[in-house]
């Protein structure tokens, strides 16, 4: 296959891509005098595909929560009992995978044997091997791990917030799922969900770094193994979300030395991908530096008052079917913190936003990005991320020029509504 070229005319960056007759699409970003080099293979599937039908099939499939992670794990084990970590290890590269809500990656870095690092990845990505022995030794493993995000402070305002947030959509769920879900995944499972999600028409790879994009194309298609593509989407099943809140409040007690808090927005302007999504998204990270940034008035009063530290912050999480803003930190009274968060919202929407806000910070925003083509890591994994959104992230300076005043008042309006915020909190056990 040939590559084709694009070339940002905003920042310089360059990438070569393509999508394979197998279905996996191919990104290729060159950073002459990098020392390191990132490769990310990744499918589109995370924690919330546990309903789906499956192409050519009609009838829906329905699998335990949590075994999108769980095959994520599973993944490392070889039919040859070889050890991958070790494999990437001798090459002088670090490997690591992840699965988030949507998606699941294997990735590594390297300052040298970059290609056959990538060899190793592309192989034992595409090589899966269960057996209900190992399935059932990885059922203590990960009951651990699940154990232990039930004792991590952080995730577990975070989940309490989100099922704050959502009445049915499985964002909600925490990603390992809970130990009753994760009795029920069989090697059959694994291998139906394997078989279904990671078919390379649902798949891409990133490789940034200090590469020739030729030699690296000449190794993901010698890795590529005998695979027929799709040739019709896979159908995820979610259930319908209503606009209105499971509840606006959920506290729980634990081992902490203050409270942690996170405040949450729910995104009700969904259904929609590719620029229209990254519009959306850069506008509301324009409102979140204005409202909550260090620069913003209400950081200075609650940092003032003794009531936030340097905890504070505030994200946004876009997916095409669901998103919210959070702002979350430490704080002797959450509770006040929150109060103190709607009040200026109430003002900024009796009052409105101060245009010289937005000029300033949208240039802030635009240095933010700039900084992050210069990691490689950041670079490629977002790019795969905006992908599987249906973004081109080489459409960002066009879309971010594209931002007017008028589009960020307009999405204040929509999205910042107290009626639609909830407070999770974490308070130290007395």
């Amino acid at each position: 296959m040939e590559l084709k070229y694009k070339k940002s005319a905003a920042d310089g960056e360059e990438m070569f891509y393509g999508t394979h007759p197998s279905g996996l699409d191919i990104f290729i970003i060159p950073k002459k005098g990098y020392s390191k080099s990132y490769a990310i293979f990744g499918t589109h599937y995370g924690s919330v595909d546990s309903d789906f039908i499956v192409p050519g099939e009609t009838e829906e499939t329905r699998v335990p929560d949590g075994i999108a992670h769980y095959l994520e794990h599973k993944m490392f084990d070889q039919p040859d009992n070889s050890n991958v970590f070790d494999k990437f290890s001798r090459l002088g590269a670090n490997a690591n995978a992840f699965t988030s809500f949507n998606m699941t990656a294997y990735l590594f870095s390297a300052t040298e044997n970059v290609k056959e690092s990538l060899a190793v990845l592309l192989d034992y990505v595409q090589s899966p091997y269960f057996t209900e022995e190992t399935v059932e030794k990885e059922r203590g493993i990960i009951g651990q791990e699940i154990r232990m995000y039930d004792d991590a402070d952080s995730w577990k305002v975070f989940f309490n917030l989100l099922n704050c947030l959502y009445k049915n959509h499985p964002v909600k769920k925490e990603i390992a799922g809970t130990i009753e879900s994760i009795s029920h995944i069989t090697p059959e499972l694994l291998y139906r969900c394997y078989n279904t999600f990671y078919n390379l028409s649902n798949m891409a790879i990133v490789v940034a770094g200090d590469v020739e994009p030729g030699e690296i194309l000449k190794v993901i298609e010698d890795g590529i193994k005998k695979n027929e593509p799709f040739k019709e989407e896979i159908k995820r099943i979610y259930p319908d979300e209503p606009n209105e809140l499971a509840s606006d409040y959920a506290e729980q007690k634990m081992s902490v030395a203050m409270p942690m808090f996170m405040v949450g927005f729910k995104d009700t302007d969904t259904e929609c991908g590719g620029k229209a999504l990254l519009k959306k998204s850069l506008e509301t990270q324009i409102l979140l530096k204005m409202l909550f940034g260090k620069s913003a008035p209400l950081y200075k009063q609650l940092y003032d008052d003794g009531l936030i530290n340097a905890s504070f912050s505030a994200d946004h999480t876009m997916q095409p079917d669901y998103a919210f803003s959070s702002i979350e930190g430490q704080s002797k009274d959450p509770k006040r913190v929150y109060d103190m968060i709607i009040a200026e919202i109430n003002r900024v929407r009796s009052e409105g936003l101060l245009e010289e806000d937005y000029v300033r910070i949208k240039k802030v925003l635009w240095g933010e990005h700039i900084r992050t083509l210069n990691d490689v890591e950041n670079l490629a994994g977002d790019f795969l991320q905006m992908h599987f959104m249906g973004i081109d992230y080489f459409d960002y300076y066009d879309v971010y020029k594209s931002i007017t005043f008028e589009d960020v008042q307009k999405r204040f309006e929509n999205h910042f509504v107290p009626e639609r915020s909830a407070l999770s909190v974490v308070n130290p056990v007395e």
